[in-house]
């Protein structure tokens, strides 16, 4: 089981970090209000931001999550992003 911290840096950045045992990463995310409202509505980004995350170490190991990217960037990757994160927001 992965816990998932998600602390805003300002109006857009965000630190998320990911535990998981002993085991940690940290990832800098920017979420962009448009981009907000296009995969979240009127969700709160910290919110948006956590849920990508559980989609994503669905799908790979912390480790393998950037380092550093914009949410926009996990559609790229994984093209049922967008329909999979609204119907769990």
């Amino acid at each position: 089981m992965s816990e998932i911290r998600v602390i805003r840096v300002d109006e857009i950045r965000s630190r998320v970090t990911v535990t998981e045992g002993q085991t940690e990463t940290v990832h800098d995310v920017t979420l962009a209000e448009k981009d907000r409202q296009r995969y979240g509505g009127d969700v709160a980004s910290e919110r948006l931001i956590q849920a990508s995350f559980e989609f994503l170490l669905e799908r790979e190991s912390k480790e393998s999550i950037l380092p550093s990217f914009a949410i926009p960037a996990i559609e790229r990757y994984f093209p049922e992003y967008p329909a999979v994160i609204r119907r769990r927001l």
